[in-house]
C-alpha cells in the first residue's frame, strides 16, 4: 500500500473534518464545499482501491487479502453513503452525518494500515 496515498487520505479527511466541525459550531447545514471535499476524498479512495489491489497482487507479505480488499471497498462506499444521507437531511444533522462519514474513512484508513502491516503496525 502506498504511504503517500495513506497520508493524503488522512490529511484530506482531517481537513474536511475541521471544516465540518467549524460549520457544526456555526449551526450550518451541509454546503457545496462539503460535498466537493467529500468528492475529493472519494477520488483518493478510488485510487487507493486500485493501487491496493495491484499492491496486494504483487506483494509477498502475509496479508489477509479478503479483509484488506473489503476494507478498501468499504472505504470507497462510506463517502457515497454519507453524501446520500446528508442530501436527504438538509439540516445540521446532514453536516453531522458527513462528519461521521469522514471520521469513518479515517478510522478505516488506520485499520487498512494495520492490515497491510505498515511501519509500526
Amino acid at each position: 500500500m502506498n504511504p503517500w496515498l495513506y497520508g493524503a487520505a488522512l490529511a484530506l479527511a482531517g481537513a474536511l473534518a475541521v471544516l465540518l466541525v467549524v460549520d457544526l459550531v456555526r449551526d450550518r447545514a451541509a454546503q457545496d464545499s462539503h460535498f466537493i471535499g467529500l468528492a475529493l476524498v472519494e477520488v483518493v479512495m478510488l485510487v487507493q482501491l486500485v493501487g491496493g489491489v495491484v499492491a496486494l497482487a504483487r506483494t509477498d507479505r502475509e496479508v489477509e487479502g479478503a479483509v484488506f480488499v473489503s476494507y478498501l471497498v468499504t472505504n470507497l462506499l462510506v463517502p457515497v453513503v454519507a453524501a446520500f444521507f446528508a442530501l436527504a437531511e438538509r439540516s445540521r444533522v446532514g453536516t453531522t452525518i458527513l462528519l461521521l462519514g469522514v471520521a469513518t474513512v479515517a478510522g478505516l484508513e488506520a485499520r487498512l494500515w494495520d492490515v497491510w502491516g505498515g511501519p509500526g503496525a
